[in-house]
């Protein structure tokens, strides 16, 4: 986020690059500061005659180069979006030639999502001298609680930590389809005010006592009672609760709680750091030890993976009712 920040910085001081190659396996921020350039760089008046979008599925390297080396009309730059650049990866080294030696009044921006530039190649060297490449990495699992923290504090809003962990327990870590929920949120609740559970079970629709994260937690404290509840809900609501998420958070869980079992180090700091946790969660590993020895562990492991072949359909056709009953079975 802070090198996204840095690049708009320059922008917005004049200090605009002519080559901007985005790369990396997070679509957010190369759409973002795509989008910043898109809308900033020139004014509206200058973008009629003096920005093209193209896209990589459409164009070859020699209509990028074409479209680059053209002089604008009446403005001192124009600007060269490349949508979906990734398209071109086979033929993208053929960029190299107008990399050496970019038209100081074009602004070439390439969209170049899911893949990344081999730093040994002479294209990767050459943008490094006169562009900028900006790598998007995508962010762990761990991590977008604390994202989504920060993206709601620059719009003037607090959030519980429950809050936070429910929204990535079910939008994942797709950070464009977390920042449109975000965004709703923004609309209907006054700034200040801290966001709760509740608010985004009113305003989103995700359920506050029945989700995949007091799944875990009634399945760690062996709450059966409350975890059939919790099934019998996904199993009436399947498209908002689908079976796939729901055993692979359970079956990532428990490797976790196995991995444990095999730590010499139980102390929260090294279980953190160990198992790439933030220390809040460290609590919910230790509990969950307790109350499932090792050897049981590495039954419910064995078990939840061939229920996941099962619920792709593999020599089996239940339903997800069922193999909810018999995931709470396999477990407890």
């Amino acid at each position: 986020m802070e090198e996204v920040k840095q690049i708009v910085s320059s922008i917005k001081n004049g200090n605009i690059a002519p080559i901007y190659f985005l790369t990396g396996e997070e679509p957010y921020y190369i759409d973002k500061i795509a989008e910043y350039i898109e809308k900033n760089v020139l004014t509206e008046e200058e973008r009629g005659f003096n920005q093209v979008i193209l896209y990589g599925k459409e164009v070859s390297i020699e209509d990028i180069v074409g479209n680059a080396k053209r002089y604008p009309m009446m403005a001192e730059r124009q600007v060269v979006i490349i949508k979906e650049a990734q398209h071109l990866s086979r033929s993208i080294e053929n960029l190299v030639s107008y990399s050496d030696q970019p038209q100081p009044s074009t602004v070439l921006v390439l969209c170049y999502k899911y893949n990344k530039l081999d730093k040994r190649k002479k294209l990767y060297k050459s943008i490094k001298k006169s562009g900028i490449i900006f790598e998007s990495k995508k962010l762990y699992e761990n991590q977008v609680a604390d994202w989504i923290k920060k993206s709601l504090h620059s719009r003037g809003y607090g959030i519980t930590f429950k809050a936070a962990n429910l929204l990535v327990e079910f939008l994942g870590t797709d950070l464009g389809k977390i920042d449109k929920e975000l965004e709703k949120l923004s609309l209907v609740i006054p700034k200040g005010i801290e966001i709760t559970p509740e608010a985004i079970e009113v305003n989103i629709g995700i359920s506050k006592d029945y989700n995949n994260f007091e799944l875990k937690k009634a399945i760690v404290e062996r709450d059966v009672l409350k975890a059939t509840r919790i099934v019998s809900y996904f199993a009436q609501n399947p498209k908002d609760n689908p079976f796939v998420l729901t055993i692979t958070l359970m079956y990532s869980f428990f490797i976790q709680v196995l991995t444990y079992h095999g730590l010499k180090d139980h102390s929260p700091k090294s279980v953190s750091s160990a198992l790439g946790i933030r220390p809040y969660f460290v609590t919910e590993i230790q509990a969950a030890a307790k109350n499932y020895p090792m050897r049981r562990v590495s039954e419910i492991i064995s078990n939840l993976r061939e229920l996941d072949v099962k619920g792709k359909g593999v020599g089996s056709n239940m339903t997800q009712d069922d193999l909810l009953k018999e995931l709470l079975f396999k477990i407890f």
